[in-house]
C-alpha cells in the first residue's frame, strides 16, 4: 500500500514536499507566463490545478534544452525531483530540480549560478521510453470515434491535454478521419 498521497501538501503549485517520496515524470499540457516572482507556470497532466513554477535556474535549463518557444512544450515530459540542497536567502529550503527531459538526444549541460560569483555545471539527461498515458487515452478515443463530429471533439480534447502534436496522436486522427470519410 503506497501512502505517498497522505503526505502531499495542500498547495496551488508543485513544491519540494511533493518530491520527498522520489522523482516523478510529468507531462506538460500548457505553459503560461504570468509575471511576478514566479513568472512561468508549467501546467501538468498529472497534477491539474497545481503547476510547476520553475525557478530561474530551471528555466535556464529548459531554454537551453528546448529553446525559447514555450508554446511548443505542450506534450513534452520532464522528470522532477526534490533537491534538499537548494538555498533561498542563504538558507537550505529544498527545491524542485529537473533530472531528465524528453525531446533531447543527448545530455544537456548548463552552467548555473550556485552562489554569487560562483557557477557550476548542471546536467539534464534525455528521458526515453516514457509512456504517456494521455497519449494512449486520446489515441484510443480517436480510434473509437463514431463520426467526424465526435472525432473533432476528441481532437479538441487532445489539444487541451497537450498531446495534439504527438506523432502517434496525429497518425491516429488522420487514419480514423480517412476511415470515417470512406464510410
Amino acid at each position: 500500500m503506497d501512502i505517498t498521497q497522505t503526505i502531499e501538501p495542500k498547495s496551488d503549485q508543485q513544491n519540494f514536499d511533493d518530491y520527498i517520496a522520489g522523482p516523478r515524470t510529468v507531462t506538460i499540457t500548457e505553459v503560461k507566463v504570468v509575471g511576478g516572482e514566479q513568472p512561468v507556470e508549467l501546467h501538468l497532466a498529472e497534477y491539474p490545478g497545481r503547476p510547476f513554477k520553475p525557478g530561474k535556474s530551471m528555466r535556464r535549463v529548459l531554454i537551453q534544452a528546448w529553446g525559447t518557444k514555450a508554446g511548443e512544450w505542450a506534450g513534452r515530459q520532464l522528470r522532477l525531483y526534490g533537491d534538499p540542497e537548494v538555498k533561498f536567502g542563504g538558507q537550505k529550503v529544498g527545491g524542485i530540480r529537473i533530472s531528465h527531459l524528453s525531446h533531447i538526444d543527448a545530455p544537456v549541460e548548463v552552467s548555473l549560478t550556485v552562489t554569487r560569483g560562483k557557477r557550476a555545471p548542471f546536467i539534464v539527461q534525455p528521458l526515453t521510453n516514457t509512456p504517456n498515458p494521455a497519449v494512449d487515452e486520446v489515441v484510443a478515443d480517436l480510434m473509437s470515434a463514431s463520426s467526424l463530429e465526435v472525432l473533432a471533439a476528441v481532437w479538441e480534447v487532445a489539444k487541451l491535454r497537450g498531446v495534439a502534436k504527438d506523432p502517434g496522436v496525429v497518425a491516429a486522427k488522420d487514419k480514423r478521419k480517412a476511415e470515417l470519410a470512406a464510410d
